[in-house]
């Protein structure tokens, strides 16, 4: 069968124009704004489930549907009843690669470049879910490969780089009101942690009949099925997932890594709390760590990032005078109630500049003041706002907004401001953190000419984590 590009190379009458769509003729990877935006979704349950709704709420229509567990994808499935379902990919993207335009990958982290890959090589628009992708070597060739066709538009779904609040942020630091920024505390109480229950890797379980475990793993070595794998799970497991700094500095180191531009780090330190050690632990991740970034700002001074995550989060300085009623913080409560105020996450950052601190919240600089008590509504109600110099995305919603992004942009608008350059940089400076990890204790220095550590044999085998071809 004729693919859609390969077609129209060969069409050279003019009258084909009044018989086929414009999609099939423009040559452009564009398709016209009269048009809907053909999505095919790799994942169909948990987060994907969210993304699909949101891409089909911006006009996307949702041409099939791919997951390897039939439990996951049931809501999606009844929702859009019609809609082909496959649980290989690959057999999705070949049975209907003459209508997809895009395709939204939301799968386990282990999984992103694979099909990213893939996608982007047959000429796919690509959205993925967040964190790009597990190995800082494979976000490399996520990078290159969307260079190569610069038509392509590509998304990281760290969605908050599309809100309103991220461009007041940057807005705020650039127009000086907290003075040259020197350093930043991020915390993050979420626990990717199993070490407790290692041994149960040791019993064998039955694989649920509406699972292909096989297909879940794709491009790892494969092991023994275990329940606490998924749903969700994977995260804590490191042949999986990223841990908490690999997961969630997409959402809060975002605001800083664009405000400051900031590229690779000098050098990297990782501080583990409790008794993980990689030797006997190192299927999970700690319970908790303290990773702290140095940078270089783009005008040459320095710049420090100390990121906190699960039973770390207790040794995040509280800036001179803060106070913790009605603030929010999680040294100064229980973390039971800090997650009933800003929608039930208890994640947030303290930027420090020289003249002021601004504290930000959980997405996209959300919650954003200058403390003590300087909100955005507040400096906006006093005539204090710095001119608007970043445009906003279309949509009330902020939620919807990335949404709206990719898809204008697939249709020709302004480029996503977090695609697979931007956000690739990003995710290679957390995977630095999660590597300083398997050499913990010891301020690793970073060789940006040969992208490896220069002092670190085991950070740096955590860099470019083992494959199985043909995935």
């Amino acid at each position: 069968m004729l693919r859609r590009r390969d077609f129209v190379r060969a069409a050279g009458g003019v009258a084909l124009f009044n018989v086929f769509p414009r999609r099939l003729l423009a040559g452009s990877g564009e398709i016209p704004p009269s048009e809907s935006v053909n999505v095919a979704a790799i994942g169909a349950g948990g987060r994907a489930s969210a993304d699909i709704d949101g891409l089909a709420h911006a006009g996307a229509k949702i041409i099939a549907l791919c997951d390897v567990d039939t439990r996951r994808a049931a809501g999606q499935r009844d929702k859009r009843k019609g809609v082909p379902y496959y649980t290989f990919y690959k057999e999705m993207l070949d049975k209907h690669d003459k209508d997809i335009d895009a395709v939204l990958i939301g799968t386990p982290d282990h999984w992103h470049a694979t099909m990213a890959l893939e996608c982007l090589r047959r000429g796919k628009h690509v959205q993925c879910e967040k964190p790009l992708c597990q190995s800082f070597h494979e976000m490399q060739g996520m990078i290159d490969e969307a260079r190569r066709n610069p038509k392509l538009v590509t998304q990281a779904m760290n969605q908050g780089h599309a809100y309103d609040t991220i461009r007041d942020f940057r807005e705020w630091v650039e127009a000086g009101l907290i003075g040259d920024v020197t350093e930043a505390h991020i915390w993050c109480p979420a626990k990717y942690s199993f070490m407790d229950i290692l041994d149960d890797m040791k019993k064998e379980y039955a694989v649920p009949a509406e699972l292909n475990w096989e297909q879940w793993q794709g491009p790892v070595p494969h092991r023994a099925y275990f329940p606490k794998f998924l749903p969700g799970a994977w995260r804590s497991w490191t042949m999986y997932g990223t841990n908490t700094l690999g997961d969630w500095s997409c959402h809060l180191m975002d605001p800083l890594f664009w405000t400051l531009e900031l590229g690779m780090p000098l050098s990297v330190r990782a501080d583990v709390v409790g008794s993980w050690r990689p030797e006997v632990h190192g299927l999970t991740f700690p319970k908790g760590v303290k990773t702290t970034f140095e940078y270089a700002k783009r005008d040459g001074k320095p710049f420090k990032l100390v990121w906190y995550d699960g039973e770390a989060c207790s040794q995040v300085p509280v800036p001179p005078g803060y106070k913790g009623d009605p603030a929010y913080f999680p040294p100064t409560m229980s973390w039971e109630k800090a997650k009933e105020k800003r929608d039930g996450m208890a994640n947030g950052a303290f930027v420090y500049g020289t003249k002021g601190v601004i504290e930000y919240g959980h997405h996209g600089a959300n919650y954003l003041r200058m403390l003590p008590d300087v909100t955005l509504e507040k400096l906006r109600a006093d005539g204090g706002c710095p001119k608007q110099k970043y445009p906003r995305i279309p949509g009330k919603d902020p939620n919807s907004k990335p949404y709206n992004e990719f898809i204008a942009a697939v249709k020709g608008g302004p480029k996503v401001g977090s695609d697979f350059a931007y956000a690739g940089a990003m995710t290679q400076c957390s995977l630095t953190g999660v590597a300083a990890l398997f050499d913990s204790g010891r301020t690793l220095h970073w060789d940006a000419a040969a992208n490896r550590f220069a002092d670190s044999a085991a950070a740096n085998a955590r860099l470019n984590l083992p494959r199985i071809a043909g995935y």
